[in-house]
């Protein structure tokens, strides 16, 4: 999930997932992957680094858990 701000200056918060590709027209529109568009203040470049801090910190959350061991029944659980 990412912060961007609305062309009328308000702030949501939207699923980096259903982005499909973000461009310059020269306003920055993000097509998303319901066929929704949406223009932002933010720049092209604002918007891939933010994705990208957000998936590294998704990363990190996700090697800070331990790690997946085997079960005697043969199903993957966390250790604790």
């Amino acid at each position: 999930m990412i912060k961007v701000r609305l062309m009328n200056g308000s702030q949501i918060v939207l699923n980096s997932d259903l982005i499909e590709f973000v461009e310059s027209t020269p306003d920055t529109v993000i097509s998303l992957s319901n066929g929704k568009k949406l223009m932002v203040l933010e720049t092209v470049a604002d918007v891939v680094e933010r994705i990208l801090d957000f998936r590294g910190r998704l990363g990190k959350r996700c090697s800070d858990l331990p790690p997946i061991q085997r079960t005697h029944e043969g199903l993957d659980e966390r250790a604790i």
